[in-house]
């Protein structure tokens, strides 16, 4: 009986050297969350980079019918400014995150039906996308170069 337990004893000594130490299997596992993680993070920036090209073609179809107006002592962001019929004057924020402002002869409107307003419409729109992923593409970017650290540990 003394041999047996003497002999099981050992074989589990045994085994137990074999095996990585929990602190090795953590950090394989680590590493296993962390390729996956960067493969995840790769993936969305290359989305990201196809939906900023799928954009811009269609802004700089629109961006010649506006003209860029900022004052840089004052401003943060610029304007693309667009004239329309009867002194109508449309403008939308660089950065497409606040509604056109339109204003007829200097004052300013809430509603015109004009084909500049349905131009700076398309152009907010798209404005607000582009900056958007222009975000987003930056935080991604960050999260890879974490990750990539993270690695080469």
């Amino acid at each position: 009986m003394k041999k047996l337990l003497i002999l099981l004893l050992v074989s589990v000594a045994f085994m137990a050297c074999n095996r990585p130490s929990a602190a090795e299997q953590r950090r394989a596992e680590k590493h296993v969350r962390d390729s996956i993680a960067l493969t995840e993070q790769e993936r969305s920036l290359t989305y990201y980079q196809s939906q900023l090209d799928l954009l811009m073609p269609q802004v700089d179809s629109l961006l010649p019918l506006f003209r860029y107006e900022k004052n840089e002592k004052y401003q943060d962001h610029g304007y693309y400014v667009a004239t329309g019929r009867d002194g109508l004057r449309v403008m939308v924020r660089d950065d497409g995150q606040l509604p056109i402002l339109m204003y007829r002869y200097g004052q300013r409107i809430e509603k015109a039906d004009d084909e500049a307003v349905q131009r700076a419409n398309h152009l907010q729109i798209l404005m607000a996308d582009v900056h958007e992923l222009e975000i987003r593409i930056r935080k991604t970017s960050l999260e890879i170069q974490k990750y990539q650290k993270r690695l080469q540990k």
